[in-house]
């Protein structure tokens, strides 16, 4: 698939689609590029009312004369005072404009690009943003139907860009890119995606881009210790793994870790899941996927950051070696840990992840988790719940969360949640009750961290969609991606 640049329109009758971003009301507002006789075409469609009334709808103009493209498509932007130029808001839009068209092979398309105004966004970050949505758009959930719902485009020209913008595609490409390699990693079967098979994509991830990649087996996680973990994982014929990989872009100085949850599947274990609640497991390892996303975007982008991601890989199975109720396993940091629910899983693969991190001196944490249903009801499928321990580098993250639209919420981390996990018989429980659940989980893998600045992202609701919307597609969503690369291109500057 080729993105092209091009300050003009050329060839106006090799198109298959001219995509125009217009406004509402009489006057579509098109850019100065686009030829008369195009123009008049949506004029016209202007004068009976036509146009796309609000931002993000979509108007086809088909049947046009053999002197125009042969199809075009209008993209609202909206009454023309209330246009945004925001990120989320153009991203969004672009990402309309990809998934619409793409139902097709072999498609050449060509996009005027709209005006940027007010200080919010440069032309520079619009296209990288409408690279990363032609490249994300084009990819379907559907990895296993014989007949292709999605096709990469045989060419997409950015009408209205300007020379030296190719850098903003290669950068936008690379994004799209990771995202995708999230997405293609969770909608898969777990049957597919198991611990070893995550570990060797990942592996193969580290070649293609340069970064060092250590997987760790069951011996090896024994011998480190991390016996939270391999309790999850004994009921499973499928081997536990964690994965390590380090990127060093910016010489000795401290290294950010990334803690992603991969349970490649989640029964429940021996307190199992409904089937209803089973349904969608396969993508319980979404926080891995994101984690290794966000690993291949800094590296291809060389960011000046250096970096650690590290995955915890298991299943969560029922055998006679499966993990019981009342059981109580013993973390790396030699807290001992009653379990009262064995489909508390993840907070358990997590916690041995997370000391090792600790005690590999990385500088600052954050992780990311399907990890609670209570995140969910407390708030909803779209956000990300996020819960930490210093404050500013929360706010750093949150500040890149809202620059780039991805829906993130601080909860409460009151030491009060702590009297839930206290045991009779152990250092803690992996449960509270009922209430707060999201926030006693957080405050259980708090106990892991020591005193590094860490942030836990639930991001249990947003990670695998269970519906579409013309922006995106359901299943898996590669949340948190852009959120996370934006923090690190900040802290690299």
């Amino acid at each position: 698939m080729d993105i092209a640049l091009s300050p003009k329109l050329a060839e106006l009758t090799a198109l298959d689609w001219l995509v125009l971003f217009v406004t509402s009301g009489d006057n579509p507002n098109l850019s100065a590029v686009v030829p008369d006789e195009v123009a008049a075409v949506v004029k016209r469609v202007a004068t009976v009312g036509d146009l796309p009334k609000k931002s993000g709808e979509t108007k086809p103009l088909l049947g046009l004369s053999e002197s125009l493209p042969k199809r075009i498509l209008l993209v609202g932007l909206g009454p023309a005072e209330d246009v945004k130029s925001c990120e989320q808001e153009r991203y969004r839009l672009f990402s309309i404009a990809a998934r619409a068209l793409c139902d097709q092979p072999k498609r050449e398309v060509a996009w005027v690009l709209p005006e940027v105004s007010g200080d919010q966004l440069d032309d520079s970050e619009q296209i990288e943003l409408a690279a990363m949505a032609i490249e994300s758009g084009v990819q379907s959930q559907a990895v296993y139907q014989q007949e292709l719902k999605k096709h990469p485009y045989q060419k997409v020209t950015l009408i209205g860009s300007s020379a030296g913008d190719e850098k903003a595609v290669a950068s936008g490409r690379a994004m799209g890119r990771a995202i995708n390699l999230a997405r293609d990693l969770i909608n898969r079967t777990a049957e597919e995606v198991t611990p070893t098979a995550f570990a060797n994509r990942a592996s193969a991830v580290a070649s293609t881009v340069g970064v060092t990649c250590q997987i760790f087996d069951e011996p090896q996680l024994r011998a480190e210790r991390m016996n939270s973990m391999l309790g999850v994982a004994r009921g499973s014929d499928e081997p536990p793994r964690m994965v390590k990989l380090e990127y060093q872009g910016n010489g000795d100085a401290p290294f950010i870790g990334l803690v992603g949850k991969g349970v490649t599947y989640d029964s429940g274990g021996l307190s199992i899941k409904p089937t209803d609640s089973m349904k969608t497991m396969k993508s319980d390892m979404s926080g891995a996927a994101t984690v290794l996303g966000v690993m291949q975007a800094v590296a291809e982008l060389k960011l000046p950051v250096n970096l650690r991601c590290y995955m915890g890989l298991a299943e969560n199975m029922i055998s006679g070696k499966s993990y019981r109720v009342g059981d109580v396993l013993t973390a790396r940091n030699g807290t001992t840990i009653e379990v009262l629910n064995t489909d508390a899983e993840g907070r358990l693969v997590l916690a041995d992840v997370l000391c090792y991190a600790v005690d590999e001196g990385t500088s600052k944490l954050i992780d990311f988790a399907t990890l609670t249903g209570s995140c969910v009801v407390a708030l909803g499928e779209d956000y990300t719940g996020v819960f930490t321990n210093n404050q500013e580098w929360c706010d750093q993250l949150m500040k890149s969360a809202e620059a780039t639209g991805e829906k993130a919420w601080q909860m409460p981390m009151c030491d009060s949640f702590n009297d839930q996990l206290k045991s009779d018989i152990a250092d803690c429980k992996n449960v509270g009750t009922r209430w707060g659940g999201s926030i006693t989980a957080a405050k259980f893998l708090e106990k892991f961290v020591s005193n590094t600045p860490w942030i836990h992202c639930d991001i249990a609701g947003p990670a695998f969609r269970t519906d579409s919307k013309p922006e995106r597609e359901g299943g898996a969503s590669g949340v948190m991606i852009r959120s996370v690369v934006n923090l690190l291109k900040a802290y690299a500057s």
